[in-house]
Protein backbone atom coordinates (compact mmCIF):
# COMPACT_ATOMS: atom_id res chain seq x y z
CA UNK A 1 0.00 0.00 0.00
CA UNK A 2 1.26 3.67 -0.95
CA UNK A 3 1.43 6.33 1.74
CA UNK A 4 -0.64 9.07 2.53
CA UNK A 5 2.02 11.20 0.26
CA UNK A 6 4.16 9.06 -1.82
CA UNK A 7 6.91 10.48 -3.18
CA UNK A 8 8.76 10.23 -6.67
CA UNK A 9 12.03 11.11 -6.03
CA UNK A 10 13.87 12.12 -8.72
CA UNK A 11 17.82 12.10 -8.88
CA UNK A 12 21.10 13.20 -11.19
CA UNK A 13 21.74 8.97 -12.18
CA UNK A 14 20.00 5.94 -11.05
CA UNK A 15 23.53 5.16 -9.17
CA UNK A 16 22.58 8.82 -6.69
CA UNK A 17 21.82 7.93 -3.02
CA UNK A 18 18.89 9.96 -1.33
CA UNK A 19 20.49 13.49 -0.72
CA UNK A 20 21.28 13.75 3.33
CA UNK A 21 19.33 16.89 3.47
CA UNK A 22 16.01 14.71 2.48
CA UNK A 23 16.88 11.79 5.19
CA UNK A 24 17.55 13.95 7.87
CA UNK A 25 13.71 15.39 6.77
CA UNK A 26 12.11 12.64 6.11
CA UNK A 27 13.79 11.35 9.53
CA UNK A 28 11.82 14.27 11.33
CA UNK A 29 8.34 12.29 10.91
CA UNK A 30 6.85 14.82 8.04
CA UNK A 31 3.73 12.76 6.16
CA UNK A 32 5.68 11.56 3.02
CA UNK A 33 7.14 8.35 1.75
CA UNK A 34 9.82 7.65 -1.23
CA UNK A 35 8.23 4.73 -3.45
CA UNK A 36 10.22 5.34 -6.31
CA UNK A 37 13.38 7.01 -7.67
CA UNK A 38 13.90 7.88 -10.97
CA UNK A 39 16.30 9.63 -13.22
CA UNK A 40 14.98 12.65 -15.34
CA UNK A 41 14.98 10.71 -18.45
CA UNK A 42 12.70 7.89 -16.46
CA UNK A 43 11.21 10.48 -14.60
CA UNK A 44 7.60 10.84 -16.43
CA UNK A 45 7.22 7.22 -17.44
CA UNK A 46 7.74 6.35 -13.71
CA UNK A 47 5.04 9.09 -12.52
CA UNK A 48 2.52 8.03 -15.50
CA UNK A 49 3.14 4.44 -14.12
CA UNK A 50 2.55 5.57 -10.25
CA UNK A 51 -0.31 7.07 -10.82
CA UNK A 52 -0.90 9.82 -7.75
CA UNK A 53 2.29 10.79 -6.26
CA UNK A 54 4.65 13.44 -5.52
CA UNK A 55 7.71 14.30 -7.71
CA UNK A 56 10.35 15.80 -6.12
CA UNK A 57 13.86 16.72 -8.16
CA UNK A 58 16.67 16.82 -6.27
CA UNK A 59 19.40 18.52 -8.53
CA UNK A 60 22.46 18.92 -6.85
CA UNK A 61 24.79 19.41 -10.21
CA UNK A 62 22.73 21.77 -12.10
CA UNK A 63 19.15 21.33 -13.99
CA UNK A 64 20.24 21.30 -17.48
CA UNK A 65 19.09 17.24 -17.77
CA UNK A 66 15.81 17.79 -15.92
CA UNK A 67 15.18 20.67 -18.28
CA UNK A 68 15.75 18.46 -21.08
CA UNK A 69 13.71 15.86 -19.91
CA UNK A 70 10.77 17.91 -19.85
CA UNK A 71 11.17 19.59 -23.44
CA UNK A 72 11.62 16.09 -25.05
CA UNK A 73 8.44 15.37 -22.93
CA UNK A 74 6.48 17.85 -23.96
CA UNK A 75 3.14 17.10 -22.41
CA UNK A 76 1.47 18.14 -19.70
CA UNK A 77 3.06 16.41 -15.95
CA UNK A 78 0.42 13.88 -14.13
CA UNK A 79 2.13 14.88 -10.81
CA UNK A 80 3.13 17.95 -8.78
CA UNK A 81 6.78 18.67 -9.43
CA UNK A 82 9.04 20.33 -7.27
CA UNK A 83 12.39 21.17 -7.83
CA UNK A 84 15.32 21.12 -5.02
CA UNK A 85 18.98 22.60 -6.17
CA UNK A 86 21.33 25.15 -5.47
CA UNK A 87 20.36 28.35 -6.42
CA UNK A 88 19.84 29.04 -10.09
CA UNK A 89 19.86 32.20 -12.41
CA UNK A 90 16.52 34.15 -13.45
CA UNK A 91 16.03 32.94 -16.72
CA UNK A 92 16.34 29.31 -16.07
CA UNK A 93 13.54 29.68 -13.01
CA UNK A 94 11.50 30.86 -16.21
CA UNK A 95 12.87 28.01 -18.55
CA UNK A 96 11.67 25.43 -15.23
CA UNK A 97 8.37 27.64 -15.12
CA UNK A 98 7.64 27.28 -18.73
CA UNK A 99 8.43 23.46 -18.41
CA UNK A 100 5.74 22.72 -16.23
CA UNK A 101 7.93 23.39 -12.97
CA UNK A 102 5.20 23.95 -9.70
CA UNK A 103 7.46 25.38 -6.91
CA UNK A 104 11.35 25.30 -6.28
CA UNK A 105 13.20 25.54 -3.14
CA UNK A 106 17.30 26.06 -2.04
CA UNK A 107 18.84 23.00 -1.15
CA UNK A 108 20.53 24.88 1.86
CA UNK A 109 17.15 25.60 3.20
CA UNK A 110 15.50 22.25 3.56
CA UNK A 111 14.11 21.22 6.67
CA UNK A 112 10.67 19.41 7.54
CA UNK A 113 8.41 22.79 7.52
CA UNK A 114 9.90 24.12 4.22
CA UNK A 115 9.89 20.84 2.68
CA UNK A 116 6.35 20.62 3.61
CA UNK A 117 5.65 23.85 2.56
CA UNK A 118 7.41 23.15 -1.19
CA UNK A 119 5.22 20.61 -1.75
CA UNK A 120 1.94 21.89 -0.80
CA UNK A 121 2.97 24.96 -3.07
CA UNK A 122 3.43 22.43 -5.97
CA UNK A 123 0.43 20.60 -5.19
CA UNK A 124 -1.96 23.63 -5.25
CA UNK A 125 -0.45 25.24 -8.53
CA UNK A 126 -1.18 21.33 -10.20
CA UNK A 127 -4.64 21.30 -8.92
CA UNK A 128 -5.01 24.82 -10.39
CA UNK A 129 -3.57 24.49 -13.57
CA UNK A 130 -5.79 20.48 -14.16
CA UNK A 131 -8.93 22.80 -13.23
CA UNK A 132 -8.02 25.16 -15.57
CA UNK A 133 -7.07 22.65 -18.13
CA UNK A 134 -10.14 21.32 -17.63
CA UNK A 135 -12.59 23.94 -17.96
CA UNK A 136 -10.56 24.89 -21.28
CA UNK A 137 -10.85 21.42 -22.42
CA UNK A 138 -14.86 22.00 -21.66
CA UNK A 139 -14.85 24.47 -23.90
CA UNK A 140 -13.13 23.50 -27.01
CA UNK A 141 -15.59 20.81 -26.86
CA UNK A 142 -18.77 22.88 -26.48
CA UNK A 143 -16.76 24.88 -29.14
CA UNK A 144 -16.37 21.76 -31.41
CA UNK A 145 -19.85 20.32 -30.52
CA UNK A 146 -21.14 23.81 -31.87
CA UNK A 147 -19.35 23.29 -35.10
CA UNK A 148 -20.90 20.46 -35.63
CA UNK A 149 -24.28 21.21 -34.82
CA UNK A 150 -23.80 24.05 -37.55
CA UNK A 151 -22.86 21.77 -40.33
CA UNK A 152 -24.82 18.97 -39.35
CA UNK A 153 -28.25 21.64 -39.35
CA UNK A 154 -27.54 23.19 -43.16
CA UNK A 155 -26.79 19.62 -44.50
CA UNK A 156 -30.49 18.72 -42.93
CA UNK A 157 -31.57 22.13 -44.36
CA UNK A 158 -30.50 21.64 -47.87
CA UNK A 159 -31.26 18.06 -48.09
CA UNK A 160 -34.91 18.30 -46.80
CA UNK A 161 -36.16 21.72 -47.52
CA UNK A 162 -36.52 22.81 -43.61
CA UNK A 163 -35.87 25.60 -41.57
CA UNK A 164 -33.08 25.67 -38.79
CA UNK A 165 -35.11 25.24 -36.02
CA UNK A 166 -36.59 22.14 -37.78
CA UNK A 167 -33.41 20.74 -38.31
CA UNK A 168 -32.09 21.42 -35.17
CA UNK A 169 -35.26 19.76 -33.66
CA UNK A 170 -34.30 16.34 -35.74
CA UNK A 171 -30.95 16.58 -34.61
CA UNK A 172 -32.30 17.10 -31.00
CA UNK A 173 -34.80 14.08 -31.57
CA UNK A 174 -31.85 11.96 -32.95
CA UNK A 175 -29.74 12.32 -29.82
CA UNK A 176 -32.64 11.49 -27.22
CA UNK A 177 -33.26 8.51 -29.24
CA UNK A 178 -29.89 7.31 -29.28
CA UNK A 179 -28.62 8.89 -25.82
CA UNK A 180 -26.17 10.23 -27.18
CA UNK A 181 -24.79 13.77 -27.31
CA UNK A 182 -26.18 16.31 -29.46
CA UNK A 183 -22.88 16.95 -30.93
CA UNK A 184 -22.08 13.23 -31.36
CA UNK A 185 -25.25 13.11 -33.43
CA UNK A 186 -24.38 16.35 -35.57
CA UNK A 187 -20.77 14.69 -36.11
CA UNK A 188 -21.86 11.52 -37.29
CA UNK A 189 -24.58 13.02 -39.74
CA UNK A 190 -21.70 15.32 -41.66
CA UNK A 191 -19.93 12.01 -41.63
CA UNK A 192 -22.57 10.34 -43.40
CA UNK A 193 -22.54 12.78 -46.04
CA UNK A 194 -18.86 12.81 -46.34
CA UNK A 195 -18.72 8.76 -46.64
CA UNK A 196 -21.91 9.19 -49.05
CA UNK A 197 -19.67 11.84 -51.46
CA UNK A 198 -16.88 9.38 -51.12
CA UNK A 199 -18.81 6.43 -52.52
CA UNK A 200 -20.70 8.51 -54.90
CA UNK A 201 -17.37 9.88 -56.29
CA UNK A 202 -15.49 6.86 -56.51
CA UNK A 203 -18.91 5.34 -58.31
CA UNK A 204 -18.65 8.26 -60.84
CA UNK A 205 -14.89 6.31 -61.75
CA UNK A 206 -16.82 2.99 -62.61
CA UNK A 207 -19.41 4.82 -64.59
CA UNK A 208 -16.32 7.21 -66.57
CA UNK A 209 -13.95 4.13 -67.25
CA UNK A 210 -17.20 2.61 -69.53
CA UNK A 211 -18.09 5.81 -70.81
CA UNK A 212 -14.64 6.92 -71.92
CA UNK A 213 -14.87 3.75 -74.27
CA UNK A 214 -18.21 4.64 -75.55
CA UNK A 215 -17.10 7.90 -76.43
CA UNK A 216 -14.00 6.93 -78.51
CA UNK A 217 -16.00 3.78 -79.97
CA UNK A 218 -18.22 6.65 -81.09
CA UNK A 219 -16.31 8.79 -82.47
CA UNK A 220 -14.59 5.48 -84.15
CA UNK A 221 -17.62 5.24 -85.69
CA UNK A 222 -18.55 8.66 -86.63
CA UNK A 223 -21.29 9.07 -84.25
CA UNK A 224 -21.22 12.72 -83.78
CA UNK A 225 -17.79 12.37 -83.24
CA UNK A 226 -17.16 16.38 -82.20
CA UNK A 227 -19.43 16.40 -78.90
CA UNK A 228 -17.84 12.97 -78.25
CA UNK A 229 -14.31 14.72 -78.12
CA UNK A 230 -15.63 17.42 -75.84
CA UNK A 231 -17.44 15.02 -73.62
CA UNK A 232 -14.13 13.10 -73.53
CA UNK A 233 -12.29 15.73 -72.24
CA UNK A 234 -14.78 16.37 -69.67
CA UNK A 235 -15.06 13.23 -68.16
CA UNK A 236 -11.08 12.91 -68.35
CA UNK A 237 -11.40 16.01 -66.43
CA UNK A 238 -13.73 14.56 -63.97
CA UNK A 239 -11.73 11.45 -63.58
CA UNK A 240 -8.99 13.52 -61.97
CA UNK A 241 -11.02 16.18 -59.85
CA UNK A 242 -12.62 12.89 -58.09
CA UNK A 243 -8.98 11.10 -57.83
CA UNK A 244 -7.66 14.75 -55.93
CA UNK A 245 -11.41 14.83 -53.81
CA UNK A 246 -10.67 10.75 -52.64
CA UNK A 247 -6.85 11.30 -51.90
CA UNK A 248 -8.38 14.56 -49.48
CA UNK A 249 -9.99 11.90 -47.35
CA UNK A 250 -8.91 9.92 -44.18
CA UNK A 251 -9.04 6.57 -45.30
CA UNK A 252 -7.86 3.45 -43.32
CA UNK A 253 -5.36 0.78 -44.87
CA UNK A 254 -8.04 -1.26 -47.19
CA UNK A 255 -9.22 2.55 -48.32
CA UNK A 256 -5.80 3.59 -49.04
CA UNK A 257 -4.62 0.57 -50.63
CA UNK A 258 -7.92 -0.15 -53.00
CA UNK A 259 -7.40 4.09 -53.92
CA UNK A 260 -3.88 3.55 -55.10
CA UNK A 261 -4.63 0.38 -57.28
CA UNK A 262 -7.85 2.57 -58.49
CA UNK A 263 -4.86 5.05 -59.72
CA UNK A 264 -2.74 3.17 -61.10
CA UNK A 265 -5.42 1.88 -63.36
CA UNK A 266 -6.75 5.15 -64.02
CA UNK A 267 -3.16 6.22 -65.12
CA UNK A 268 -2.59 3.34 -67.95
CA UNK A 269 -6.10 4.06 -68.96
CA UNK A 270 -4.68 7.82 -69.53
CA UNK A 271 -2.38 6.55 -71.31
CA UNK A 272 -3.90 4.42 -73.96
CA UNK A 273 -6.26 7.43 -74.38
CA UNK A 274 -3.65 9.45 -75.85
CA UNK A 275 -3.34 7.22 -78.70
CA UNK A 276 -5.10 7.90 -81.96
CA UNK A 277 -8.33 6.07 -82.39
CA UNK A 278 -8.11 3.12 -84.38
CA UNK A 279 -9.41 -0.51 -83.92
CA UNK A 280 -6.79 -1.86 -81.99
CA UNK A 281 -6.21 1.02 -79.71
CA UNK A 282 -9.73 0.49 -78.78
CA UNK A 283 -9.51 -2.47 -77.64
CA UNK A 284 -6.40 -1.79 -75.28
CA UNK A 285 -8.58 1.50 -73.69
CA UNK A 286 -11.14 -1.23 -73.44
CA UNK A 287 -9.46 -3.42 -71.27
CA UNK A 288 -7.51 -0.53 -69.45
CA UNK A 289 -11.12 0.95 -69.00
CA UNK A 290 -11.93 -2.69 -67.54
CA UNK A 291 -9.30 -2.82 -64.78
CA UNK A 292 -10.15 0.30 -63.66
CA UNK A 293 -13.80 -0.76 -63.25
CA UNK A 294 -12.79 -3.69 -61.75
CA UNK A 295 -10.32 -1.46 -59.27
CA UNK A 296 -13.18 1.66 -58.59
CA UNK A 297 -15.40 -1.53 -57.66
CA UNK A 298 -13.17 -2.77 -55.33
CA UNK A 299 -12.48 0.74 -53.95
CA UNK A 300 -16.36 1.45 -53.54
CA UNK A 301 -16.99 -1.06 -51.73
CA UNK A 302 -14.16 -0.45 -49.01
CA UNK A 303 -15.54 3.03 -48.35
CA UNK A 304 -19.16 1.37 -48.13
CA UNK A 305 -17.28 -0.79 -45.18
CA UNK A 306 -15.47 2.40 -43.84
CA UNK A 307 -18.73 4.39 -43.37
CA UNK A 308 -19.91 1.46 -41.71
CA UNK A 309 -23.73 2.04 -42.40
CA UNK A 310 -26.53 0.30 -44.55
CA UNK A 311 -27.90 2.82 -45.75
CA UNK A 312 -25.02 4.11 -47.60
CA UNK A 313 -25.61 0.76 -49.70
CA UNK A 314 -28.64 2.19 -51.89
CA UNK A 315 -25.85 5.34 -52.93
CA UNK A 316 -23.63 2.47 -54.35
CA UNK A 317 -26.74 0.81 -55.57
CA UNK A 318 -28.18 4.00 -57.80
CA UNK A 319 -24.59 5.22 -58.39
CA UNK A 320 -23.87 1.83 -60.49
CA UNK A 321 -26.78 2.27 -62.41
CA UNK A 322 -24.16 5.00 -64.14
CA UNK A 323 -21.42 2.34 -64.72
CA UNK A 324 -24.16 0.08 -66.27
CA UNK A 325 -25.80 2.54 -69.21
CA UNK A 326 -22.31 3.35 -70.19
CA UNK A 327 -21.16 -0.45 -70.13
CA UNK A 328 -24.31 -1.46 -72.24
CA UNK A 329 -23.40 1.31 -74.68
CA UNK A 330 -20.22 0.29 -74.77
CA UNK A 331 -20.81 -2.87 -75.61
CA UNK A 332 -23.28 -2.19 -77.80
CA UNK A 333 -20.84 -0.26 -80.14
CA UNK A 334 -18.27 -2.06 -79.82
CA UNK A 335 -20.10 -5.41 -80.90
CA UNK A 336 -21.13 -3.45 -83.85
CA UNK A 337 -17.97 -1.25 -84.49
CA UNK A 338 -15.11 -4.34 -83.97
CA UNK A 339 -17.61 -6.90 -84.39
CA UNK A 340 -16.48 -7.99 -80.76
CA UNK A 341 -18.23 -10.95 -79.73
CA UNK A 342 -17.16 -11.04 -75.85
CA UNK A 343 -19.09 -7.69 -75.86
CA UNK A 344 -21.99 -8.62 -77.31
CA UNK A 345 -22.55 -11.74 -75.06
CA UNK A 346 -22.12 -8.97 -71.83
CA UNK A 347 -25.17 -7.23 -73.50
CA UNK A 348 -27.67 -9.62 -71.66
CA UNK A 349 -26.20 -9.50 -68.81
CA UNK A 350 -25.81 -6.24 -67.92
CA UNK A 351 -28.75 -5.39 -69.51
CA UNK A 352 -30.71 -8.23 -66.64
CA UNK A 353 -28.23 -6.46 -63.89
CA UNK A 354 -29.43 -3.04 -65.17
CA UNK A 355 -33.34 -3.91 -64.56
CA UNK A 356 -33.13 -5.67 -61.28
CA UNK A 357 -31.02 -3.02 -59.52
CA UNK A 358 -33.26 -0.77 -61.01
CA UNK A 359 -36.71 -2.77 -59.64
CA UNK A 360 -34.61 -2.68 -55.98
CA UNK A 361 -34.50 1.26 -56.08
CA UNK A 362 -38.05 1.30 -57.20
CA UNK A 363 -39.30 -1.11 -54.25
CA UNK A 364 -36.93 0.42 -52.02
CA UNK A 365 -38.40 2.55 -48.79
CA UNK A 366 -35.45 5.40 -48.87
CA UNK A 367 -37.63 7.24 -51.26
CA UNK A 368 -39.52 10.96 -51.83
CA UNK A 369 -41.72 12.45 -54.33
CA UNK A 370 -39.03 13.45 -56.65
CA UNK A 371 -36.51 10.26 -56.08
CA UNK A 372 -40.18 8.59 -57.28
CA UNK A 373 -40.40 10.99 -60.26
CA UNK A 374 -36.78 10.34 -61.29
CA UNK A 375 -37.04 6.43 -60.94
CA UNK A 376 -39.90 6.86 -63.30
CA UNK A 377 -38.09 8.98 -65.67
CA UNK A 378 -35.41 6.42 -65.73
CA UNK A 379 -37.56 3.69 -66.43
CA UNK A 380 -38.58 5.38 -69.61
CA UNK A 381 -34.97 6.31 -70.79
CA UNK A 382 -34.01 2.79 -69.95
CA UNK A 383 -36.55 1.31 -72.49
CA UNK A 384 -35.30 3.53 -75.02
CA UNK A 385 -31.67 2.81 -74.18
CA UNK A 386 -32.87 -1.14 -74.71
CA UNK A 387 -34.66 -0.48 -78.01
CA UNK A 388 -30.94 1.37 -79.01
CA UNK A 389 -29.73 -1.84 -77.97
CA UNK A 390 -31.31 -3.36 -80.29
CA UNK A 391 -31.22 -1.52 -83.22
CA UNK A 392 -27.66 -0.70 -83.17
CA UNK A 393 -26.43 -1.61 -86.73
CA UNK A 394 -28.33 1.25 -87.81
CA UNK A 395 -28.02 4.91 -87.80
CA UNK A 396 -30.87 5.85 -85.79
CA UNK A 397 -30.39 3.09 -83.35
CA UNK A 398 -26.76 4.50 -82.71
CA UNK A 399 -27.83 7.54 -82.37
CA UNK A 400 -30.72 7.01 -79.74
CA UNK A 401 -28.42 4.44 -77.84
CA UNK A 402 -25.78 7.49 -77.34
CA UNK A 403 -28.74 9.86 -75.95
CA UNK A 404 -29.89 7.50 -73.87
CA UNK A 405 -26.94 6.21 -72.18
CA UNK A 406 -26.04 9.55 -71.46
CA UNK A 407 -29.49 10.74 -70.50
CA UNK A 408 -29.43 8.05 -67.72
CA UNK A 409 -26.34 9.40 -66.63
CA UNK A 410 -27.30 12.27 -65.75
CA UNK A 411 -30.82 10.68 -64.07
CA UNK A 412 -28.75 8.62 -62.28
CA UNK A 413 -26.02 11.25 -61.33
CA UNK A 414 -29.15 13.15 -59.86
CA UNK A 415 -30.64 10.32 -57.97
CA UNK A 416 -27.20 9.31 -56.50
CA UNK A 417 -27.00 12.83 -54.81
CA UNK A 418 -30.87 12.69 -53.59
CA UNK A 419 -29.97 9.14 -52.20
CA UNK A 420 -26.66 10.96 -50.52
CA UNK A 421 -28.67 13.83 -49.18
CA UNK A 422 -31.48 11.92 -48.21
CA UNK A 423 -32.59 12.04 -44.45
CA UNK A 424 -32.12 8.23 -44.02
CA UNK A 425 -29.20 8.27 -45.26
CA UNK A 426 -27.57 11.28 -43.04
CA UNK A 427 -29.71 9.98 -40.25
CA UNK A 428 -28.94 6.42 -40.09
Amino acid sequence: MFAVNPLLVVLSSESAGLPDALQRVLGDGVDFSVIARATPETMLSQAAALGSCEIVAFMQDGVQDLLDALEAGGGVLSSPLSVVSDPLERDVHEKLAALGVHAWMPIESLDAPSFEALLSRARARWARESALRTELDALRTRFDERKWIDRAKGLLMAARGIGEDEAFGLLRGAAMHANLRLGEVSRSVVEASRWADAINRAGQLRMLSQRLVRLSAQALAGIDAKRARVLRTQSTERVQDNFVHLAALELDEAGSHALAEARAAWNALDVALGARIAPPALAEIDGRADALLLAAEALTGALEISGARRALRIVNICGRQRMRAQRLAKDALLASTLSSSASRERLAPTMGEFESALLELEQAPLSSPDIRAALASARDEWLRLVRGVREIDSAEGRAALVRSSDALVETFDQLTASYEHSLQVLMS
